[in-house]
């Protein structure tokens, strides 16, 4: 379908694909992948002709239809649906000829391509795929310019997806997707009739949408069959075996050089000697994988506990104009070691409840009572704009330590996971990723009790979004997060609260029952005819009863899941750590470095161990339960 021959390309004397090549069979689900910066956008751009590469070529089968989201819908007066249809240009054209043809031959041309392309249900499909990225029915015959600019970019990527290319380009779709919408997307995406290259860092849509990963590295490109869990195991065992590879050339290179300096001056083995020595010249270095290091992201702990609860709500109710309330009847409380993720669309109220927490908004009725000395972080997207674009990270961070030595606010800088030049690098000049842990460092400076992250994410690649997964983890406080990343939240949160009908409450259930929940199909919820009304009360009773046993068992479950992510966690550091202390010349070099390395070897060995203890003490107890249900 999709062919990259020997490609190279520059960009301000920066060499992003240096004879990169790849290939991929039709109906493929690509997931694209590669640090920050490393040129996947562009090379989406150079696939749809809007770069041309210095040498090399891509090739596509003639008429390939390429499908991608350039940019928001316009602020026009078209409806939703209008603008979604209107993205089938072949159909558009079909019906509008069809007003005006007068030849019966055309006439009946045009009737037969309008049927073989299923065009009679247009209007179904797009309303289904408006449903599943959050329009109503209601907002879907508004106009788009009644919309902001975030829920154009769901009609544009709607309008896309309804087109159906024959290759679809998709670069970080869920940015602007909530978590149901991202969901969706995932299950639809598994299921696209044609070829699919997807730039993204979520994880979960990497595993359950594509089956292949192609990974952008040092100017190359690798595809990977499976997803990217398979991906990452891939890669960790082709390090581990480069490094082994990279020992036996060692030894060998050794084992030559002493027979050349010992022989080399005798007569009689002066040319085995000479031999050896030709044999080590021609011998070529074997590179080692190298994945560039993320700094990890450190939150400040609260400077002590609070008594629990940290916070209460008693018929609480909330909005922007009084007697309009967004939520109401709120009555929650909130621990002091709580980890609590809000589900739910956008627009039902999840940023409006987070800004009630944070108090950024005052409850209209009911009572909210707070711990003393309780301290609320609040993180938010939008809170970019709020850096000054002029000043780097030490200067932000200067101005929160008058007085305190240099050294330290450098050292304060690099608990953000900015280390190096970027410390000393203007605002408006880094990264969205360096930016987001900018202003995260910022908001956490004070140890706050209470963390609400609200879409935290965004601008992250993979390795970031591990690192905050760590940071959150390790995090002394109670957290309240929103995100659209399933993967954060499963390695994160113990408690989820569902934000729908106008208030909040707990959900009973883990994030699996509520991927089911969105995906449920008509089907499953519309009653059948015929059979046994005894045998249908009884089977409803066993799914009640299933129901009831899965919610009792949701809470070990969480901690079971949160257990396989934190020593996945702890595994990928382990092997990471060993790489590093292969290295025969690193304790020549550093040792200082080399025995911090073998320092934290060993305790991660130990929380390990461990933790393997711990995730079996949890398993034996779930299946204990089980069996007892």
């Amino acid at each position: 379908m999709l062919t990259v021959t020997d490609l190279t390309y520059r960009i301000a004397g920066r060499t992003l694909f240096d004879g990169a090549s790849a290939s991929f069979p039709a109906r493929a689900k690509v997931g694209f992948v590669g640090r920050n910066g490393t040129g996947k956008t562009t090379l989406f751009k150079l696939i749809q002709g809007d770069l041309s590469p210095e040498s090399g070529d891509i090739r596509l089968p003639k008429g390939t239809r390429i499908g991608a989201v350039a940019q928001e819908a316009p602020a026009s007066d078209a409806t939703l649906t209008e603008w979604v249809l209107a993205a089938d240009t072949e159909r558009a054209s079909l019906l509008a000829e069809a007003e005006t043809a007068t030849d019966p031959a055309r006439i009946a041309e045009i009737h037969v391509r309008l049927s073989d392309i299923d065009a009679h249900s247009a209007e179904a499909r797009a309303a289904r795929i408006l449903s599943g990225l959050g329009f109503s029915t209601a907002a879907q015959a508004r106009p788009c310019h009644e919309f902001s600019g975030g829920w154009r970019m769901r009609v544009a990527l709607a309008a896309v997806l309804f087109s159906a290319p024959d290759l679809l380009l998709l670069d970080e779709p869920t940015n602007y997707l909530d978590l149901e919408g991202t969901i969706w997307l995932e299950s639809y995406l598994a299921r696209y009739p044609h070829t699919v290259l997807l730039i993204s860092h979520d994880r979960d849509l990497l595993n359950g949408a594509v089956d292949r990963i192609l990974h952008l590295d040092q100017g190359k490109l690798t595809l990977y069959s499976g997803g990217y869990n398979s991906f990452a195991r891939q890669r960790a065992e082709q390090a581990m075996l480069q490094e082994k590879r990279i020992a036996k050339q060692e030894a060998e290179r050794k084992h030559l050089q002493a027979f050349v300096d010992r022989f080399r001056a005798k007569a009689s083995k002066a040319r085995q000697a000479q031999s050896r020595l030709k044999k080590l010249e021609k011998m070529e270095t074997i590179a080692p994988v190298v994945d560039d290091q993320v700094l990890p992201i450190r939150l400040a702990d609260p400077p002590g506990r609070l008594s629990p609860p940290i916070v209460t709500m008693e018929g609480v109710s909330v909005g922007y104009e009084p007697g309009k309330p967004i939520l109401s009847g709120l009555t929650l409380r909130i621990d002091d070691d709580d980890r609590i993720a809000l589900l739910g669309s956008n627009g039902n109220g999840k940023s409006t409840f987070a800004k009630l927490i944070a108090r950024r908004l005052k409850a209209e009725t009911g009572r909210i009572v707070a711990a003393d000395k309780l301290t609320v972080a609040y993180f938010a997207q939008h809170q970019l704009d709020e850096l000054v674009g002029s000043e780097t990270p030490v200067d932000h961070v200067r101005r929160r330590l008058p007085g305190v030595p240099e050294a330290k606010v450098r050292a304060r800088v690099a608990n953000f996971g900015l280390a190096g030049s970027r410390m000393d690098t203007p605002a408006d000049t880094l990264s969205g990723g360096e930016r987001a842990r900018l202003l995260l460092g910022l908001a956490t400076f004070e140890g706050p009790h209470l963390l609400i992250l609200d879409e935290p994410t965004n601008h992250l690649d993979i390795d970031s979004r591990q690192a905050l997964m760590e940071a959150i983890n390790d995090y002394a406080g109670a957290v309240l997060l929103i995100s659209h990343d399933p993967y954060l939240i499963e390695a994160c949160a113990d408690r989820l609260w569902l934000v729908g009908n106008g208030t909040v409450a707990p959900f009973d259930g883990d994030l699996d029952d509520y991927r089911s929940m969105l995906l449920r199909t008509d089907a499953d919820t519309t009653p059948r005819d015929g059979g046994d009304d005894r045998a249908r009360g009884s089977a409803q009773d066993r799914r009640r009863a299933a129901a009831q046993a899965r919610a009792e068992l949701a809470p070990l479950k969480k901690k079971i899941t949160a257990a396989e992510r934190k020593l996945e966690a702890q595994q990928t550091r382990l092997a990471t750590l060993d790489a590093a202390l292969a290295d025969p010349k690193l304790f020549s070099k550093d040792p200082g470095k080399g025995a911090s390395l073998a320092k934290e070897r060993a305790d991660t060995a130990a929380e390990i161990a461990k933790l393997e203890e711990d995730w079996i003490t949890l398993s034996a107890e779930y299946e204990e339960a089980l069996s007892v249900d």
